[in-house]
């Protein structure tokens, strides 16, 4: 395997831990900007939104541009947005500076993702997308434990600071490490979109956007709800968060195997029920630690398990536009945080935060629906056809 492919992790890995790091600053940016809890986790929701619409087509718009020269302009301008970020005085100007971070950290990713199988032997293309994959869910999962440490020993505005730093380091290794690589023919968003016409593909991607939204309604959340349901300090919530983002760490290795032993479709309904029963059990833990804990260990493992899954899914059903189906499903994946992060930020204001975990459980149920008409009304329509014959 090409070395410069775990470069690439590390890469994404530094760009995707921004997306969810405000997760664990939550009450710090309240206090400091005079906003509510429901504003600054709105800072997550524009982000993925972004992250989601921006990638495909900024990736049409700079087909024809040298990569290694995009990915230093890319890194440059997300370095900049980081920088607004870290010496904004005001909300506005924090939110100004997720918008740039969030419009060149979309296209960084999906570039290391394109670039990661170019750079390799055929033979390892799959295993390189892999690895860079494992960059972005680690990042997504770990961002905002470790913002939430760093903002607690020295101010929301830290993580930023360090994410600015490592940006800088990967400015150099792109530059020291990476040869140049020249752009090849995208497909359009027409092109893209047009894959969605087929039932069981835009149901197995709805799986994805309804499956994050259920999760991220409480993740993006959860320090206001440990906080709030069992008066945790912030070095618990840290110890919490750090549990939580190694079992989920663990779960894509899990749902991986489970997929190549089981087979994609029952790893995915096996997955999304018992993620289903654990939503609507965590606010029945929070009376004992251990309890809690427990429910935490398999609600992370699980958080990550389907990831592989669908994908598996997803090309199964389209081997020839896999590479489009992995594009829609990153966007998929990343508009169900934005919608899941914005829920949650209105359950926050007109309810309470003890109710996220169950607003978050009916989500979960929905993408039940979504897998079963996905993989088997088609064959259950078969059947009937088939009865009415005989």
């Amino acid at each position: 395997m090409n070395k410069r492919v775990y470069f690439l992790m590390i890469v994404a890995f530094v760009v995707g831990m921004v997306e969810l790091i405000i997760g664990g600053l939550l009450d710090l940016m309240a206090k400091d900007l005079g906003v509510s809890l429901g504003q600054v986790g709105f800072l997550i929701t524009i982000f993925s939104l972004i992250f989601a619409v921006g990638a495909p087509i900024l990736l049409i718009l700079t087909s024809n541009i040298e990569r290694k020269k995009l990915t230093l302009i890319s890194l440059f301008i997300f370095l900049l947005g980081n920088i607004v970020t870290v010496f904004s005085p005001t909300y506005t100007v924090v939110f100004i500076g997720r918008v740039i971070s969030a419009l060149s950290g979309s296209l960084l990713i999906i570039l290391c993702l394109t670039i990661a199988p170019s750079i390799v032997y055929p033979k390892y293309r799959g295993r390189a997308i892999g690895i860079v994959s494992m960059g972005v869910s680690a990042s997504i999962v770990l961002g905002l434990p470790v913002g939430l440490v760093l903002g607690n020993a020295f101010g929301w505005r830290a993580p930023f600071v360090l994410i600015a730093v490592l940006t800088v380091l990967s400015m150099a290794g792109v530059f020291f490490l990476m040869e140049q690589i020249e752009p090849k023919p995208s497909s359009t968003i027409g092109e893209q979109l047009a894959t969605l016409k087929n039932r069981r593909i835009f149901f197995g991607q709805v799986i994805t956007f309804l499956f994050m939204t259920g999760h991220t309604v409480l993740y993006a959340y959860l320090t206001p709800f440990v906080k709030t349901t069992m008066g945790m300090d912030g070095t618990w919530v840290s110890i919490i968060y750090m549990i939580f983002g190694i079992a989920a760490v663990s779960g894509g290795a899990v749902g991986g195997t489970l997929s190549d032993t089981i087979g994609p479709k029952r790893t995915i309904m096996l997955t999304i029920v018992i993620f289903t029963m654990v939503m609507f059990t965590i606010p029945y833990t929070t009376f004992a630690l251990t309890a809690f804990l427990l429910i935490l260990v398999v609600w992370g493992m699980l958080s990550w398990t389907l990831a592989p899954a669908t994908m598996s899914y997803l090309i199964g059903l389209s081997p020839e536009t896999s590479d489009i189906q992995q594009s829609l499903n990153n966007s998929a994946l990343h508009l169900g945080i934005a919608f899941g992060s914005l829920i949650g930020g209105l359950v926050i204001e007109q309810v309470s935060v003890e109710q996220n975990a169950t607003i978050g459980g009916f989500f979960v149920i929905l993408s039940i629906g979504a897998a079963l008409i996905s993989m088997y009304r088609r064959q259950n329509s078969r059947l009937v056809r088939s009865s009415k014959a005989d």
